[in-house]
Formats: structure tokens, C-alpha cells, sequence
């Protein structure tokens, strides 16, 4: 899978509550969590990320509670992959498991924000053209790769028993 946006920098460290605060976990709408990503940490960013839009974050992005909300969350705000340095565990599958690529990049330094790069999750590398660069990672598995294409477990596992019938 191939995806280019634009980039949103963020550190080392952001945790589930800084991706969506408690107060909004009445309800686990993509669409209306979206509404509040980052909220507290960076208020605009729900007005200004635009569909495609790539996170690059430092290490141990998700960390905190295993809500689901969290991914959710990005993923109804129109982004399309989140590469960091590391990952909490649960955040990287939960992000896995509802279709939401993560990438696991040590090399993230020469990404800043506002560069336009292009993620191939397939070769596992990161090219940013306007500094010509390109950053290689650890491909996903052929099974994380399927459940991103078909949008996640819970869709993954409708069109297999639908074949089946």
C-alpha cells in the first residue's frame, strides 16, 4: 500500500488521553472522536489535518490506557498512516486490527512537519522528495497488510462469512 500526505510532528511519549481525551469516550464514532484529536495538546490540529495527512511521531506513541478510541480517533480524521519511532503495544494492534496502518521507523528525525512524503508499507520505505531522501523500515506482516486493505478484523472477518454463505 502506498500513501502520501503531508506530516504532522509529534514527540516521544503521546498518550491515549492526548490523542482523545476521556471526556469524549461516550461514544466510539470515528467521525465524532475525530472532532477532538489532540484537543489539549494541539486544539487546532482537528481543523486543520486534511484527509491523507500523515502522524510521525517519536517513540511510544499510544501509550497510556488500550482504549480502542484512540486509533479511532485518527482514523476519522482522515489520516492515513502514523509512522513512529515505537508504538505501545495495544495502540499498535488496536491501530491494526480496525485498518489503520502504523509504521515503525527509527529513522524518523529527517521527516519534519509539513514535509510531503510517500509511504510504501509493501518495499517498507519512506521517500520525501523535496529533500530526495529515503528512509527505510520494517515492511508490516502479510496479515497486517490484508487487514489494512480490507479495513480492519471486524470487516475482514463480514466478507469472509459472507463468502461463505
Amino acid at each position: 500500500m502506498i500513501f502520501r500526505g503531508k506530516t504532522w510532528k509529534f514527540g516521544d511519549n503521546i498518550d491515549t488521553d492526548q490523542i482523545i481525551p476521556a471526556e469524549y469516550l461516550v461514544t466510539s464514532d470515528k467521525k465524532e472522536l475525530a472532532k477532538h484529536i489532540f484537543e489539549k495538546v494541539r486544539p487546532e490540529f482537528s481543523k486543520k489535518v486534511r484527509k491523507g495527512d500523515i502522524i510521525v511521531a517519536g517513540r511510544n506513541f499510544g501509550c497510556g490506557s488500550s482504549r480502542e478510541h484512540a486509533p479511532r480517533a485518527v482514523l476519522g480524521a482522515g489520516i492515513s498512516a502514523v509512522i513512529a519511532k515505537s508504538f505501545a503495544r495495544i495502540f499498535f494492534r488496536n491501530a491494526i486490527n480496525i485498518g489503520l496502518p502504523v509504521v515503525i521507523c527509527e529513522n524518523t528525525d529527517v521527516i519534519k512537519e509539513g514535509d510531503s512524503i510517500v509511504v510504501d508499507t509493501e518495499k517498507g520505505t519512506i521517500y520525501l522528495p523535496e529533500k530526495e531522501i529515503t528512509v527505510n523500515f520494517e515492511p508490516l506482516s502479510d496479515f497486517a497488510e490484508e487487514l489494512i486493505r480490507e479495513g480492519g478484523l471486524i470487516e475482514k472477518l463480514k466478507k469472509e462469512l459472507q463468502s461463505s454463505l
